[in-house]
């Protein structure tokens, strides 16, 4: 499966990049939102893993475009930044989950477990 990662900090792609390649999965690391919405048409990721925060282009952003162009690519957004506020606009905004950073990579695996089952299970 592949899960495109996008995020503007090197130490957060690198980290995920390791834990999820360990467990299996393909990963595709994007650092804006900008270069993402260029992947996402050529790579056909499974799911994405979006950071909110990011410097010209926001994660809310990226999320209304995906939303848009692909409604059915699961997201699952992180911060740093995290309040209910901004998880409840994350969800509002089609997110499929959220996940505060930092994060161990056993929350990572896990939340993309759950996820993937969501996705995979009769009925979605």
């Amino acid at each position: 499966m592949k899960i495109m990662v996008v995020d503007d900090e090197g130490i957060v792609l690198d980290s995920c990049r390791r834990v999820l390649e360990a467990d299996g999965f393909q990963v595709l690391l994007v650092t804006s939102a900008d270069k993402a919405l260029a992947a996402i048409q050529d790579q056909e990721p499974a799911l994405l893993l979006v950071d909110i925060k990011m410097p010209e282009r926001d994660g809310m952003y990226l999320m209304r475009e995906v939303k848009e162009k692909w409604p059915d690519i699961p997201i699952i957004v992180m911060s740093g930044y995290h309040t209910a506020e901004t998880v409840k606009e994350a969800v509002k905004m089609g997110a499929t989950t959220f996940i505060a950073k930092p994060f161990t990579p056993d929350e990572l695996l896990e939340t993309l477990r759950q996820v993937i089952q969501k996705k995979e299970s009769p009925g979605n």
